[in-house]
């Protein structure tokens, strides 16, 4: 199957090259086990621009997003649906775990994101 490839904008590089630096903890925690296809195989990439958004992780081979919401997120609900909702009609499904999720229950998370890629993986 050929995967999707979704433009975006050109000024999101040198910000998603921003973000990669300055990662939040849990970002970093995450990211350790999603790099170099330790999940089940798959090839994530670390704040991904996407059409006019940069998101946390992304696979392209599955279409999935995954977003680790911090304080930052607890007062832009609004503004991430309507993200979320651009980015799904483009085919990108999402995962969302919270700061807090990723710090203190790593292990809960990654049995969510392989159970969830174990039942969505094309066969």
């Amino acid at each position: 199957m050929k995967r999707q490839i979704i433009p975006y904008k050109p000024y999101l590089r040198s910000l998603a090259k921003q973000l990669r630096q300055n990662s939040t903890l849990s970002e970093v925690l995450l990211w350790n086990e999603l790099k170099n296809r330790q999940l089940l195989g798959y090839d994530f990439d670390r704040q991904k621009p996407l059409d006019s958004f940069i998101v946390d992780f992304y696979c392209k081979e599955l279409q999935l997003a995954i977003e680790v919401d911090g304080d930052c997120h607890d007062y832009s609900f609004e503004e991430d649906a309507k993200r979320q909702a651009t980015l799904e009609k483009l085919g990108i499904k999402f995962l969302r775990f919270n700061d807090r999720e990723v710090k203190q229950e790593l292990s809960n998370v990654l049995r969510t994101i392989e159970a969830w890629i174990i039942a969505n993986q094309k066969k």
